[in-house]
């Protein structure tokens, strides 16, 4: 049997990755050029990189490793039922026992009536579901006018033409031919970068409101829906002010729209809950899930929707599907994380121990010279990266120059924060210990004053000029 440990030296596994292996979200040349950093094994928080270095992992992935890396139980659940059934679909009027008994324990754990679950492979496969799915909701309801769908700039809902396209992601707007039609967006909850002289409160509910603007200028009765992550995850962890969702639940009550809640980063105990939308008080009609669901340890997504919209959509066949919806050894693993999130008692290990631990440390780093705002909901935050807290005000520097300088000290010391722009964010596994909370802080706090100190010296700590 081939056996994958890995016994070549770094430089030949680098040559071979920039030879061969395309990665998302890269410039392919520029990485060619430094080498990639080889992961080679996990446990806990922990990775250890083909140099044999130890390093505090406090992005948990891609927001997905939840019950930390190393879990033999769900090795022994994949090889369990790889063993008794490795795959079979779910078309043609047939279903297997771990599909079955996921989507069970997802209608137990989701708020009601979220009771019924069509599965994708991923968050970006579930939002393109999304897509089709409330459209082919109004026009079985007899509706079909109502197909535009509203969203937020700097969203993410994952990569595929579809989801990217539901996303606010200019970036990815300006390559492929997204948005494709129907999809428009509203500005996002940041009060930090485009508050003004408003309040956080006021601020929040101005943003709201955008919401009903664009209802009334698309014409009520042509919105099918509005999609929104309860808090932003990729666009830098973007924690609305306290106004904005009751205001935003409001206006989709008042409108009758569908509000799809992007739960993909939020669910399975990131927020202190079992899903975002429980922590900040929504009744969402579809909501999109993956990453957390296995831990990542299999790829697995799915749209969790509401019994009126099964509905509906059990009406007449709905011509939409993946070859892997539903696979038995992804669905086996996400069942036992959930066992291990559950009985465990890691979720409320969240929030009533390690979340608040982790804010208050966290939120320590607003002292750094260069750390204007620290902002975390259970265990996902970021910091905001300025030359002048009080005008709260950006670099003059091309956006993400600094954050790429403060991430790229965090890598040199052993820890993994991601930055979004000038925004550092941390979304560690769940099962973090207030031990490795404080070494997250420490090296955390050492990068930012390294940061600090190349981009003073190469006269980065400046302010943009306000217009």
């Amino acid at each position: 049997m081939a056996h994958l440990t890995n016994t070549a030296p770094t430089a030949e596994l680098q040559a071979l990755d920039a030879a061969h292996h395309m990665h998302p979200f890269t410039h392919g040349a520029g990485l060619a050029d430094k080498g990639v950093r080889i992961m080679t094994r996990g446990e806990g928080v922990w990775l250890t990189d083909s140099e044999g270095n130890r390093i505090l992992d406090a992005m948990a992935g891609l927001w997905c490793v939840n019950v930390g890396y190393g879990r033999q139980e769900l090795v022994e659940a994949a090889a369990a039922q790889m063993s008794e059934l490795p795959f079979y679909n779910t078309f043609f009027q047939t279903s297997h026992v771990p599909a079955i008994r996921l989507a069970e324990r997802l209608a137990q754990l989701a708020p009601d009536p979220l009771n019924h679950v069509f599965y994708a492979s991923s968050g970006s496969e579930a939002n393109d579901t999304n897509l089709r799915l409330v459209r082919t909701y109004w026009e079985m309801k007899g509706q079909p006018q109502r197909k535009a769908i509203i969203s937020r700039w700097n969203a993410y809902h994952g990569s595929s033409v579809g989801s990217g396209s539901l996303g606010g992601m200019k970036g990815m707007h300006a390559q492929g031919g997204m948005p494709i039609p129907d999809i428009h967006h509203i500005d996002q909850p940041n009060w930090w970068s485009e508050g003004g002289d408003m309040t956080p409160e006021e601020f929040g509910v101005a943003r709201a409101r955008q919401l009903e603007q664009k209802i009334e200028e698309l014409g009520p009765d042509t919105v099918a829906a509005f999609i929104a992550e309860p808090v932003q995850g990729a666009g830098g962890v973007i924690v609305p002010p306290e106004t904005y969702w009751p205001e935003i639940q409001r206006i989709v009550d008042k409108y009758g729209i569908l509000l799809i809640a992007d739960e993909v980063i939020c669910g399975f105990g990131r927020t202190g809950n079992w899903f975002g939308s429980q922590t900040m008080g929504l009744r969402p009609d579809v909501m999109t899930v993956a990453k957390g669901l296995s831990s990542g340890y299999q790829p697995i997504g799915g749209s969790i929707v509401s019994d009126e919209i099964a509905s509906v959509l059990g009406g007449d066949e709905f011509n939409h599907g993946y070859t892997y919806s539903g696979h038995p050894v992804a669905c086996a693993v996400a069942l036992e994380n959930l066992r291990i999130l559950d009985e465990e008692g890691i979720v409320t290990r969240v929030r009533e121990e390690t979340g608040p631990y982790l804010k208050e440390r966290f939120e320590s780093l607003v002292e750094h010279p260069m750390v204007g705002e620290a902002k975390i909901v259970g265990l996902m935050g970021s910091i905001a990266l300025t030359p002048d807290k009080a005008a709260r005000a950006a670099f003059a520097a091309d956006a993400g120059t600094v954050g790429l300088i403060c991430r790229e000290r965090c890598f040199a010391n052993d820890l993994i924060m991601r930055h979004v722009g000038d925004r550092m964010i941390v979304s560690p596994p769940l099962v973090i210990t207030k031990d490795e909370i404080d070494t997250l802080i420490e090296r955390a706090w050492r990068s930012l004053d390294e940061a600090m100190a190349e981009v003073e010296a190469q006269g980065l700590m400046k302010p943009a000029a306000v217009a």
